[in-house]
């Protein structure tokens, strides 16, 4: 909302980068990464492509796909003080994302010095993280850690350290699907926080850090499970259209419907939704998709209803929930893995910054008071010698 003086809360519409990455046209619902359609690359491209189109501009050969596999691998394993730092966040029950958080920040540790721990630390940070989620996981559980498997891609990888056993292929695409879907989206909150710290020229792993910190927050990360807990609650169709408009009569807000940006379908909505249906075809409930889908479109059609105008459509959350729910992952790791997918973004785009040699420095409009005059006052009693 805009005030006096150029204020605008929030910076909202302001525009604070220029960037080559992702862009997002709320209006017309679509979200180009690197200059190709969400849903045109993201089902088909593996992780790895991803990463190395938008880190370099351009999709990789044979033998660039190889190494950047090769880098991965090399710096999957995580440090010694990173597991201490892991153990002792599972002896205290913390949530996950500060403990990745904690970890994020010691990924750095044993790298080499000079340009070349510059570049790895990028390697590191991507390949790490995965790493410490699912390590952490099973810490939780009361479970030794899984060592990551060098023949394994990212996304199979981060399965098979989750559970101890590789991962169907129908499931690997579908989590890949995933990544690729959310792997960037304009300068959301999480990419500016890391921008800013960048832009500062401190180092890579500052800058990660901090965009989880970012992204723990509930406004930003957000949390796909109670969409999936919506659905679950509703159990059957037929009960879809009462239980949501007893939710809606009462004021409450239908999770995984409406975006800040889009104006129509998220189209991340609608790639996640398809890779549900393959997924839970071939490797799931299908009758869970099914009452997914029904709740959904019931959904948009009340939310017309109620709050006509409002163009409350379905977001990326509503088929995020459905389709980790069925690659087995448990709702404390939506938002975790949510992070693994987004760091590629986020070194992208401080890798962008660092370009520009610009420091991000806005200004702020001061409202306090003014004209208030210093008086020396008595000496307090008790400060007397």
């Amino acid at each position: 909302m805009s005030n006096k003086q150029g204020f605008i809360s929030g910076l909202e519409g302001v525009i604070a980068a220029q960037t080559r990455l992702s862009h997002v046209d709320g209006q017309r619902g679509e979200l180009i990464l690197a200059g190709y359609r969400v849903e045109d690359i993201a089902p088909h491209a593996s992780f790895e492509t991803m990463v190395f189109l938008l880190w370099h501009d351009r999709l990789p050969d044979a033998a660039e796909l190889a190494q950047m596999h090769s880098q991965l691998v090399r710096w999957r394993v995580l440090p010694t003080a990173a597991l201490d730092l892991l153990q002792a966040a599972a002896a205290a029950r913390r949530p996950v994302m500060d403990a990745l958080r904690m970890a994020a920040g010691v990924c750095d540790i044993d790298l080499p010095c000079g340009e070349e721990a510059d570049r790895c630390g990028d390697y590191a940070l991507l390949a790490r993280l995965p790493t410490a989620v699912a390590a952490y996981w099973r810490l939780l559980q009361g479970m030794t850690p899984v060592a990551p498997d060098p023949a394994l891609g990212h996304a199979a990888n981060y399965l098979y350290m989750l559970t101890g056993a590789p991962p169907p292929p129908a499931r690997v695409r579908g989590l890949e699907t995933y990544l690729n879907t959310v792997i960037d989206h304009g300068l959301n909150a999480s990419t500016f926080t890391a921008r800013v710290i960048i832009a500062t020229q401190s180092d890579m792993t500052s800058a990660v850090t901090g965009a989880l910190g970012a992204l723990k927050g509930p406004l930003h990360g957000g949390a796909p499970g109670p969409a999936l807990e919506m659905v679950f609650a509703i159990g059957e169709a037929a009960h879809a259209e009462a239980y949501l408009r007893a939710k809606l009569a009462a004021g409450e807000r239908l999770m995984g419907f409406g975006h800040r940006i889009y104006k129509v379908r998220d189209p991340r909505a609608e790639v996640l939704a398809a890779a549900a249906e393959a997924l839970y075809t071939t490797d799931g409930d299908r009758a869970l998709f099914e009452l997914a889908k029904h709740v959904e479109s019931t959904a948009v059609r009340l939310l017309e209803e109620y709050k006509p105008g409002r163009a409350l459509q379905t977001n990326v959350e509503f088929y995020t929930a459905l389709l980790l729910y069925g690659l087995g992952l448990p709702t404390a790791l939506f938002t975790p893995t949510f992070a693994l997918a987004r760091t590629a973004g986020w070194i992208a785009h401080a890798r962008e910054q660092l370009a520009t040699g610009r420091l991000l420095r806005p200004a702020a409009e001061y409202i306090g008071a003014s004209g208030r005059v210093w008086r020396e006052r008595a000496t307090p009693i008790s400060s007397r010698s």
